[in-house]
């Protein structure tokens, strides 16, 4: 079975694009969208909507939005770390933000890439392309992650 890709992204276009980019990088995995953040741990951790998901497996990997509804993508994070069982799932910032302070925040939170969304359709189909081809491809997974 395919690992899952949770994308965490409120807007309906860039949520359009980087579904459009995985499909035309022929990305096979699932991709679950959150769009805000509660929803995105309501996902990871079996609750809200989400109640009675089998909490015990978790994405490849988490494409997180920083600009989010309820909760942003820094809290997100941050709520991520602290639980055992998230605290080394691999987290891909994948913001419009080129603000210096959201990266170090991004990074001292423990996120493991941040990236910049392209404003450019080719460059953005390439930037997922990349992504596909390292965190589902040549990644290997912390052992604790394993499902």
């Amino acid at each position: 079975m395919d690992k899952v890709i949770l994308l965490v992204e409120d807007n309906p276009d860039d949520e359009a694009l980087t579904l459009r980019a995985l499909k035309k990088n022929n990305v096979k995995n699932e991709v679950v969208v959150a769009r805000d953040g509660a929803e995105a741990l309501e996902y990871l951790f079996g609750s809200g909507k989400y109640a009675g998901r089998d909490a015990s497996v978790i994405p490849q990997f988490v494409l997180l939005d920083l600009k989010l509804p309820k909760l942003d993508g820094l809290e997100v994070l941050r709520r991520l770390r602290e639980n055992p069982r998230t605290k080394l799932l691999p987290v891909v910032i994948l913001t419009t933000s080129n603000e210096e302070r959201d990266r170090f925040a991004g990074y001292d939170l423990g996120a493991n890439s941040y990236i910049r969304k392209p404003v450019d359709f080719d460059q953005f189909i390439e930037a997922v392309r990349q992504l596909g081809l390292y965190w589902l491809i040549l990644n290997e997974m912390p052992p604790a992650v394993r499902c």
